[in-house]
């Protein structure tokens, strides 16, 4: 009840997100009514409007993020989304949104379910059914621990237990859990039995037959520091150098647009590469033999950004205003939207999760979705996932895994808060140093 009459105040404009009561102004690009707030008012009303995926559509029973708002799916939750709604709340609370003890109390609630749910070695699967806590299976042979997703949910827990550091019976107890569900991830079971790589995926009914190697650059940076960091079950610095910094998607060392891009596939490849692993660790000087993770993420995201304004494909739309592709729903079903695979599929999230490294041209996005565009595609839980204007699409639904980015991103960008926790955790120190950052 207390969040309710919070949410209506925040709504009604009687908080930092007032809007101006008056007849709103025309739009003199649009011919629209949407009225005109404060940039500091629009980022609270978008952060505030995506968090409530998170609060107001959590699973009932387990309070674990929903994987989309999908009616024939409402128990299926995801793991590393639940790890991107945990850094949401707390955003939230730290915006007095809610309470600090309506947050601590509904990450409680996650922590006690997930204590019960399924696990294998200690890792937990990408999806669980968030009445029961039981598997559900991913993909034919993807049954099992899903590593991956297990860091992104790491992540957010960490950023808990740095947060709520209060000594309350509610705040220790949340500690003293995070503490032993971290301690207990077998990461470095998922060497496939000493091999120098961290591997994906296992299942207790097919093993390895998933066999998908974490090399090359992509979004999983987090899994090996947090797995070099495991306080009983870690690897050495060998893994990483030997697993991760290696394939033909690790070193890129060409330009685009006049951009370097030092790690990654052909044009940077998807931009949610830049945010997952990013919503904790502090791409700011952070830096090793391999290379300059800030200079590496702004400079994929300007590549995104001069793709689009370039336009090779001719969609209609694109442009300074209108840009950022990645792994969203489309017209088709679902892609890992890049300039390499381009489909005339803009992401909200891809440009407003970039605010740290683009922020004139975040919030030229912004402004445009929100102003011009708002009525198609702005909704009950913030942004669709994405849209064509090309084709004169938009998505219905909203995914946890681009719904959490919006919300953490932003904050990183304004207050750094997500950064702060994560990177004060004796995980994320102990971690970098061991593989040499």
């Amino acid at each position: 009840m207390k969040f309710l009459v919070i949410l209506i105040l925040l709504l009604s404009g009687c908080t930092k997100t007032k809007v101006n009561p008056s007849t709103p102004p025309t739009d003199p690009t649009t011919g629209g009514t949407r009225p005109r707030i404060t940039d500091e008012q629009l980022l609270d009303s978008v952060q505030l409007k995506t968090f409530r995926y998170f609060w107001d559509f959590g699973h009932p029973v387990s309070g674990l993020a929903r994987e989309r708002n999908d009616p024939n799916s409402r128990d299926v939750v995801t793991t590393g989304g639940t790890g991107f709604g945990i850094m949401a709340i707390i955003v939230a609370a730290d915006r007095k949104w809610i309470t600090r003890e309506e947050a601590a109390t509904r990450i409680s609630k996650m922590v006690s379910f997930l204590e019960k749910a399924d696990r294998f070695h200690g890792v937990f699967p990408h999806w669980l059914n968030g009445a029961t806590g039981k598997v559900i299976p991913f993909s034919t042979f993807d049954d099992g621990g899903d590593l991956v997703e297990t860091s992104f949910l790491m992540e957010g827990l960490i950023c808990a237990r740095q947060y709520f550091t209060e000594n309350t019976p509610l705040e220790t107890n949340l500690r003293t859990n995070i503490q032993t569900m971290w301690e207990a991830v077998e990461w470095n079971w998922h060497t496939q039995g000493g091999q120098n790589v961290l591997y994906w995926h296992w299942s207790p009914n097919s093993a390895w037959r998933m066999n998908h190697k974490l090399n090359g650059w992509n979004e999983a940076l987090v899994t090996y520091v947090l797995a070099a960091a495991s306080p009983k079950y870690a690897i050495g610095k060998a893994v990483y150098d030997q697993g991760w910094a290696t394939g033909t998607d690790f070193k890129n060392g060409r330009s685009y647009y006049g951009i370097p891009l030092p790690l990654g596939p052909d044009a940077g490849g998807p931009l949610f590469f830049s945010h997952y692993s990013f919503l904790g660790l502090n791409p700011h000087e952070l830096k090793d033999q391999y290379g300059d993770y800030w200079t590496q993420n702004r400079n994929h995201t300007l590549i995104n950004y001069q793709y689009c304004l370039a336009n090779p494909k001719g969609f209609r739309g694109y442009g300074p205003n209108c840009w950022g592709l990645t792994a969203s729903d489309n017209f088709q079903g679902y892609a890992a939207h890049s300039p390499t695979n381009d489909l005339g599929v803009i992401s909200p999230t891809a440009a407003l999760s970039a605010f740290p490294y683009t922020p004139e041209q975040s919030m030229d996005a912004l402004k445009y979705f929100y102003y011009n565009l708002g009525d198609k595609i702005w909704g009950q839980y913030g942004f669709v996932d994405a849209f064509s204007l090309d084709r004169n699409w938009q998505a219905t639904s909203y995914l946890a895994i681009d719904q959490g980015p919006i919300v953490g991103m932003i904050e990183n960008h304004r207050s750094g808060l997500l950064w702060r926790l994560f990177m004060s955790s004796p995980e994320a120190k102990s971690g970098l140093s061991k593989l040499g950052f």
